[in-house]
């Protein structure tokens, strides 16, 4: 086995041409011959045991060439750039040269490589060290965000709809009393407050009472994406189907145990 290498015009781009001895070429048609007779069917023959050539006669001489090169050829490739330190960070560009049996198998193969990094004058580059002082308050408003990351959504049955909460409502909307599309929906989920609706909708529905029925009046604002409906008033019936409150844990040990790697709250303090 031998190779040249070259580069090209290219940046970061060897040429490599192989040559792989005939010998070990003959070898590989042998191994693959050995693992695919069993699939050639020669008249005179039992299925599988021609010899190799009753089978190139009968197909050719090339019928072995594609799998012998696979065969023999990555593991030299990948061989001949360790010894060369070559790194190849590309699929090769095969080009077959020479490919015949009784002959040296010969091919280029072009790679991009990894570029070569000219360092610049690194040493002695003073940075200046920018301190970051926390506050007690940073301390709380990030285990405020924790708390609230963690809290989770209880149903409400004793009191009627507040601002903050979730949801569960039934709407159809109607101007002039004729419904428009995209106004009605079942069994959605809407914070009270978040202002993801119109002004003035969610404002309507803080007071209901689960299972309560209501109709509210609005106004669509005259900078309303729909043509249809902007500055137009609307009309909406709504059924309310529950109503649930956020709860923030209680930040101490236990919340800290369940929050984090830690066992104590001061612990998770003196983290953050």
């Amino acid at each position: 086995m031998s190779i040249k290498i070259e580069k090209t015009e290219n940046a970061n781009e060897l040429k490599l041409e192989f040559t792989i001895e005939a010998s070990k070429f003959e070898e590989a048609i042998k191994k693959v011959y050995a693992k695919s007779a069993k699939y050639f069917n020669i008249p005179g023959f039992r299925k599988g045991k021609a010899p190799m050539a009753m089978v190139e006669k009968q197909y050719g001489t090339q019928i072995f060439y594609e799998d012998a090169f696979n065969e023999v050829v990555p593991e030299e490739f990948d061989k001949e750039l360790k010894e060369n330190n070559i790194e190849a960070v590309s699929r090769p560009d095969i080009d077959i040269q020479q490919i015949e049996k009784g002959k040296d198998l010969i091919f280029t193969a072009i790679i991009q490589t990894k570029p070569e990094v000219k360092l610049g004058k690194y040493q002695g580059i003073e940075l200046k060290k920018v301190e970051y002082n926390v506050s007690d308050e940073d301390i709380e408003h990030e285990l405020g965000n924790m708390a609230d990351r963690n809290s989770r959504l209880v149903a409400v049955e004793d009191r009627p709809v507040e601002n903050g909460d979730t949801t569960i409502i039934d709407f159809e909307g109607f101007v002039d009393g004729v419904a428009f599309e995209g106004g009605k929906a079942e069994n959605h989920e809407l914070v009270i407050g978040s202002n993801t609706f119109i002004p003035g909708f969610e404002e309507q529905i803080i007071g209901m009472k689960v299972d309560e029925e209501k109709d509210i009046n609005v106004k669509f604002p005259e900078e309303y994406f729909s043509e249809e409906l902007k500055g137009k008033d609307a009309t909406f019936k709504i059924k309310l189907h529950e109503i649930k409150k956020k709860e923030i844990p209680q930040i101490d040990d236990e919340f800290a145990k369940d929050t984090s790697e830690f066992d104590t709250l001061e612990e998770l303090k003196a983290s953050i």
